[in-house]
Order: structure tokens, then sequence, then C-alpha cells
């Protein structure tokens, strides 16, 4: 009897088919890799089971990464297990095969990549004998209910509907890994050209997105400050003290200025003219009162989820979606999360209704217990109804909004409780009314010499009634206490004024938040209609993808983490450089993933060819490689900096170039005196202030992410030693007591040490070894492990106490004087060993949670 196989993206979608089959074909036999019944076979994969690569005589190891071997465009590309999919693959495979199964149904996700990951699967099936010949359907769902279900079965999608998606689908992962491979690869043997190994990775997600952050730290050290002035005084009126602020009624924005505000003085003087002439003056008050109204956000997606998390709690992006996913697979408490949709699907209100009722009756964990009041609450006030703010089919795509399930939430650690906590009371508010508001605007007019009238404003807001408010925790407030209140047209008197001086700020720092918010809305950046439309609701990147870009940038050493803070490196502002020296910044923006989603939807429609597209990717590929491969000049031009320090040779200045840090002179202009040294020893880049440091003290370290020739990561100090020979300086690595490294490295004697304890990557002894603790296997003539950590970290000592506490608890106390290589700014921090990771690194203590609202609404006063 033949059979149809439906192959769904997830085990969880391969369950929910069959518990929606069930009714109508019949029960289902559960078996090791799949459901089966007479009718049907259904399994699952976990993702991509399989991913493209080139063909192996274009394979070019790392070692080769010349020019020599560029570009990299093969013919046709290869399939290759994921090495974690491979029994799922194995076992979906020999399902596809089966002489019984004469139909597959595509029940991957709605979009292009379950489209891809699908056809991936059947192609790597077909192997050596093409592709494999038994009829494709393609289930396309928007929701997950049973009938939903049922319904999308009724209306299976022919194969030729769907063949514009797979071929949009293929041509999107084959362009990412030609423009990636040839990127990077020329890129790094450019950096290397003088020898060793600078790897310099580029891509069409990663390198847009580094480059919206190297632009807001180029603003910020081009800021200058400016000195402005406010004015702010106290009014007296019969019921007590109120303030107002300064503003000229009659201001216009300046759009080449964003300084300049109504509220802001340039010169002092005027502003202190003003505050002698309103003093003691007599005003009079007029004051208007309108309702206002604020709606709750809509539901959660992962960006606004990963954004939310990291501004309340710290949470990185990866920790966000890492929670999300627990949630999701282990606890079941909540819908998919890697998802870029915020509206649920139109049949979806019983089930918003039920879970309702799940959270109005279960006896949730501790933290979570005054939830219940108000979804009781929502279901006896009837709030849930149907409404386009939440119910909209077309404001979905692959999948719907991250909501709670119909399961009830038990044993959550902490953090999975926080984040929980933070789904579910959007999803019960986004159902209540709106919060409602009273705003006051209070203008104090005060006359004075010479017919001229000063005006100060005060604005007041007073929640009246809390709605979606109330679920978050806030109460309505006292409106009496909020402003002191005022008969029309009352007179005031100026009791106190006074004249505040402040500066002007540079934009701030991007954290994980504003950078995710950036990428979200990163097509906003592009000045062509066409393709920011094309662009209006993809960004840079997915949400699943979006928390991996930003610890790749941080794992490459492009960015750092300091505090919530995400500051370029060096090598960030290095490689900006480069690809826009070299010409090819389009590497560098967002208009290329603008103008790829332009064309991959003209194919999507049939009006564009796969071979068309991937034709003109092959030839950027080229023109990539092209570029790097044939620049001829001494230097890549840049904005490149002075340093302070003066040359150690000569004491002339000593400025940078793309490669070096070289004398020029006593007048800045000239060859100077012979000295210079490169700005990426051993493939790591110098930052500013530790060239600075370097130059003035002559050492400087232990420093870490050096890497050797055989790219190894090490730790060390640097000096700068004299040449008697050729009368000048030149830059060393000390290692201090530490033996060589490597196959050649002579045997280390431990046996007078005691071991600070067990090394956490491969149960070794740890022990002190020169600048470092070490694992006894990280040196000497066998080396098998690179556990190693320096004795003093951003210039805090370490001692033997803090690391053996390192090592048996996972982390040190709370050290306080590590200071910043980039900002040189100090701050606290625990050591921690990253899993992960493999090493040690920062952890951050938690931010204070914020005091509880008052009673009474808080006095704000603005001029806008």
């Amino acid at each position: 009897m033949s059979k149809s196989l439906i192959i769904a993206e997830k085990p969880s979608v391969a369950q929910d088919i069959v518990r929606a089959l069930t009714p109508v074909a019949g029960k289902f036999e559960k078996l090791a890799d799949h459901f089966e019944n007479d009718r049907y076979v259904v399994t699952s994969a976990v993702g991509h089971l399989v991913e493209i690569k080139a063909p192996d005589d274009y394979d070019v190891k790392r070692g080769k990464w010349s020019f020599a071997n560029l570009p990299v465009v093969p013919p046709h590309f290869d399939l290759a297990p994921i090495d974690k999919a491979k029994a799922r693959l194995g076992a979906v495979v020999k399902l596809v095969k089966r002489k019984d199964v004469t139909e597959l149904i595509n029940a991957c996700d709605a979009g292009r990549e379950g489209e891809l990951i699908f056809r991936l699967i059947v192609q790597y099936a077909g192997g050596a004998k093409g592709p494999i010949d038994k009829p494709v359907r393609r289930l396309w769902l928007q929701s997950m209910t049973p009938q939903a279900i049922r319904d999308g079965f009724e209306k299976l999608r022919s194969n030729e509907q769907m063949l514009g998606l797979a071929d949009a689908a293929r041509s999107r992962s084959e362009a990412d890994w030609l423009v990636g491979i040839n990127g990077t690869r020329a890129m790094t043997a450019f950096n290397s050209r003088d020898g060793g190994f600078f790897l310099t990775t580029v891509g069409r997600v990663q390198t847009p997105t580094l480059s919206i952050v190297v632009e807001r730290e180029e603003k910020i050290r081009k800021h200058v400050p400016r000195d402005y002035w406010e004015i702010k005084a106290e009014f007296g009126a019969q019921a007590g003290l109120y303030e107002g602020k300064w503003f000229d009624p009659a201001f216009k924005k300046d759009p080449g200025d964003a300084d300049k505000r109504a509220d802001r003085f340039w010169v002092e003087a005027q502003g202190k003219a003003i505050v002698e002439a309103v003093r003691g003056r007599s005003g009079t008050v007029t004051e208007e009162a309108k309702p206002s109204s604020q709606a709750c956000p809509g539901l959660y997606d992962l960006t606004t989820l990963q954004r939310e998390a990291n501004s309340r709690f710290g949470f990185s992006a990866k920790t966000t979606l890492s929670l999300a996913q627990a949630l999701y697979e282990k606890h079941k408490v909540l819908t998919y999360p890697r998802t870029d949709s915020r509206h649920l699907p139109e049949d979806y209100l019983s089930v918003v209704q039920q879970t309702f009722g799940m959270l109005a009756e279960e006896d949730l964990p501790g933290p979570l217990q005054h939830l219940a009041a108000h979804a009781r609450k929502g279901l006896k006030q009837g709030y849930i109804k149907p409404s386009k703010r939440v119910f909209d089919n077309t404001k979905i795509s692959d999948h719907f909004a991250i909501i709670p399930t119909l399961q009830a939430p038990k044993s959550l650690t902490e953090a999975e409780a926080k984040l929980y906590d933070l789904v579910v009371k959007r999803f019960i508010g986004i159902f209540y009314p709106s919060a409602e508001y009273m705003v006051t605007t209070r203008i104090t007019k005060v006359p004075v010499a010479g017919g001229v009238t000063h005006q100060f404003q005060t604005n007041g807001k007073v929640l009246v009634n809390p709605g979606w408010l109330a679920v978050y925790g806030k109460e309505a407030q006292d409106e009496d206490a909020n402003l002191v209140p005022v008969q029309p047209g009352e007179g005031v008197v100026t009791e106190e004024v006074t004249l505040a001086a402040l500066r002007t700020k540079p934009p701030a720092r991007y954290t994980e938040a504003t950078l995710l918010s950036a990428m979200e809305g990163a097509g906003k950046l592009i000045d062509d209609d066409e393709l920011r439309e094309a662009m209006a609701e993809k960004g840079l990147g997915t949400p699943a993808t979006r928390a991996a870009i930003i610890e790749g940038l941080i794992t490459e050493k492009y960015m750092l983490r300091e505090g919530r803070e995400l500051l370029p490196t060096a090598k960030a502002f290095q490689l900006m450089t480069l690809l826009r020296g070299l010409g090819v910044e389009d590497l560098t923006k967002p208009e290329l993933t603008g103008n790829w989603e332009y064309q991959l939807a003209e194919m999507e429609q049939g009006k564009l060819s796969r071979e068309r597209f991937m034709q003109d990717i092959a030839a950027m590929a080229e023109r990539i490689v092209k570029k790097a491969k044939e620049y001829d000049r001494d230097t890549i031009p840049g904005d490149y900096a002075t340093l302070q320090t003066p040359c150690p040779n000569c004491g002339g200045v000593v400025k940078e170039n793309y490669r070096r840090f070289t004398c020029t002179g006593a007048s800045g202009d000239a060859e100077g005196c012979g000295f210079s040294m490169t700005k990426i020893p051993a493939g790591r880049s110098f930052e500013l202030p530790e060239v600075e440091q370097f130059l003035r003290d002559k050492h400087i370290g232990p420093l870490e992410g050096f890497r050797s020739k055989a790219g190894w990561p090490f730790t060390a100090e640097l000096r700068l030693v004299h040449d008697d020979e050729q009368k000048n300086w030149k830059l060393e690595f000390d290692f201090g007591e530490d033996t060589q490294q490597g196959e050649e490295g002579e045997p280390v004697d431990f046996s007078g040490q005691e071991s600070l304890g067990v090394c956490p990557k491969c149960q070794g002894h740890v022990y002190e070894h020169g600048a470092n603790y070490l694992c006894e296997h990280a040196v000497g003539a066998h080396v098998t492990c690179d556990f190693k950590s320096g004795k003093v970290i951003l210039t805090q000592p370490v001692d033997r106490a803090q690391f053996t506490k390192l090592l048996a608890t996972g982390k040190t106390d709370l050290l306080e004087n590590f200071v910043s290589n980039k900002t040189r700014r100090k701050f606290k921090a625990f050591l921690a060993y990253d899993k992960k990771e493999g090493k040690v690194g920062f952890e951050f203590e938690p931010r204070a949670p914020k005091a509880p609202a008052k009673k009474a609404a808080r006095k704000t006063t603005t001029a806008e």
C-alpha cells in the first residue's frame, strides 16, 4: 500500500500533525524515528540536517589562503551532513527511499528557510544517482491548531507552485557562501601579506552590522562638546511651589544642528541677563489639560524579546535565545521563539481564551502567582476579543508571536522565570484596555522691563486609569500630588531662578538591545525606495540569527562587551578602512541585503532567473578578490591617528598608517628616524590606548588574543628592546618564565608546586607558570590543552586564592580594579569560566531592580 511521507522541520510539529490527522486518517503507531499509519509516515528534521559546501577540489585550507587560490567560484555545490544531525539525517533519508513511500509532503516551516531544509534533504537522499523521482506537495501553515492543520492538508500546494521559493532559498544560501568565503579569504590574504595569519572575516550581514557600530563610535570620537545653559525657575502659587523651565516659543528646529533646542542658551551672558530680569518678578499662568491614552505594546517576536530582556535584566541576545529555547523545548511553556512576527493567527481566539484559563487556575510558581489575578480579570471582564492588533494572518510569515502555551510552568530557573514573566505579562496586557492619563501643560509668563515677556513650561502627567499597566504593577496615582493646583489667571511670583551650565554629549554607544533594534530597522538606512521596501520587514539577519551575528563579531575580536556597551576594536576600524580603501564598501552597507531581498522576491514570483542572480553574485565575488589582489599603493587611505607619545628613538611624531606605527620626524611630515612598529603583532591589533602606553613604558601586558603561526592562542607581554646594531627600537614578545609552546617545547617540571585545582577543559592540574595560571598539558613537549589565564588581567591582579576559587566554584569574588583598554575606565566584574568558549571571561553584577513607583506622580519640566 502506497503512503505519503510528511517531513516537518521540528519533532514538535510532527507530533502536532499526528494529533491533528488522527481523527480523520486513523491512529498512528509511534516508532523510533517516525509515526506511521495506513496512509501517512510522519517524521521531522531538527532544523538543518545538511549544509552546502564547495566540491573538494575547491576546498582551500587555512594555510593556503592566498590570492593564488582565489576567487573560489565552484561550478556547483555539494552537500555535507551536519555532524550533530547525522543520525537524524540517516533516518529521514531511509524513509524517503522506502519503496512504499510514493509521495513526499513538505511540512517544514512556511517560508524560505523551511523550503531550503526540505529541498536539501531530498537532494542529499538522491545522491549521485540524481533527484528522487517522487511527486512533492507542500503543506503551508500559519497556525498550528488541529483544525488549521487539517485545513492545510485539504489545500496542499503543488511542487510547481513552490519552485520560485525553492530557487530563492538555494540562491540566498549559495550567495552568502560565495561572498563570505571570497571576501574573508581575500581580506585575510591582503592582511597577511607581511607574514603570519591575520584572519579577517566578512559577511553580508555581519559586516554591515559592524559598520553600524563603527560609524557610531566614529561620531563619538569626533564629537566636540559644546557648552550651553538652561534656566529653571521656582514659582510661588497660592497652593505652593512648582518648577518651570525657560523656553523660546519662537524656536524652530535647525536640520543642520541637532544640539539646538528651545530651552538652551549658547551664550552665558544671555542666560544671566534673563535670570536677573525675572528674579522676584510676578507672572501669570495658563494651563491646558488633555486626556491621553497609551496602548500595550505588541506581542513579542524574538528580537523585541531579546531587546527588552537586555534592557531589563542585562541578558545578552544569545542568553535570551537560549532561555526562550529551553522554555519552548524543555519546559514546553512558550511557543516557538525564533519568530519575526508579533501577531497571532485569526483562528487563535479560542486558544488564547484557554491559555488565560490555564494562567488563571494553575498554581504558578511563587514569583509568577501575581499574574493569575490579572488572567482571571481578563476572562471575567471579557477583554479577549478579535483585534487586528493581535490576530492578523497577513502579518505572519513562518511563525506567529511568542506567547505562553497551555502547559503550566514547573521548576523554572530564576532566569527562565524572568523571561516567562515578561512574555506572560505582555500576553495578558495586550488584551487589557489602554492606560489613560491626564496630561497637563502649564505656561508661566513673566513680563519684564521693555515690554519683553519670558515664558516657562511645566509638564505634568497623571495616570488616571492604569489599564494594561496594572498587569505590570502600576496603579492609578493621585492627581493633586503631581502639580500644585492654580486658579485660571492666577498670579505667581518667581521665588528662585537658576542658570545651569551643561555640555552636549556624544551619541550613546550601542548595547545589545539598541543594536538589535538597529539591525531590525536597517532597511530605513537605505535611500533607494525599491530596496528599502524589499528590506522593510527583514532588516539585517533574522530574529533567529541576530544573536549569533553579535556573538560572532565578539568572538572574532571585532567588538568587546564592556558592561552593557558594545565597543568596536581596532580590528573593526581596520576592516572598515580596508573595505573603503579597496572600493568594496558595498560589503559594509545594508543596501547589499536590500538588493538581494528585492531580487529574491522577484525570483519567487518568477520574474528573475536563478541563473542570472548567481552569475551576478559570482561576478561580485570575483570583483572583491580582484580589488584586493590588484591594490598597488603603499597604504590604504583612511582617517588615521597621530599618537601623543613621542618616538622612543628620536622624540619625533609617531603616526598610524594602515599596517604600522611609524616615526615621521619632529615636524610630523618627514620620513623620520626609521622607527616603525607593526599594528598587528601575532594577529592581534593594538588598541590606541595600548600603543600609547607601550611606547611610553616600553612594555605592556600580559595581553591576550595573540595567535601563533600554527593558530594556537597565547598570552604574552610585549617589550620595546633597543637594537644596538640597528640603533633603533624593536618589538619583542616576553613570555616571562614560560617555555615555548608546541612540539619543540621543553618539558616543564611542576613537581615543586602545589596545584591550584583541576583544569576545567581536560581535568589535568593547573599551576602557576610565568605570568599565567595554566594547565600542565598546555606547555612542554606535547601540548594537548590550551587552558591558560593571566595573573594580571586588565591591570587587575588575580591572586592564587581567587583563581583557586574560580577552579573550584566556576568564578571568583567580585574584583574591582579592571581597567578597560579602550576607555581606560575602571570596572568591576567576576572572573568566570565559560564552558562554551572554553576560557575565563567576565561576568557582571546583575542590575539592581528599579525602585517601585511612588503614589505621587513625578513632576517633570520640559520645553518640548
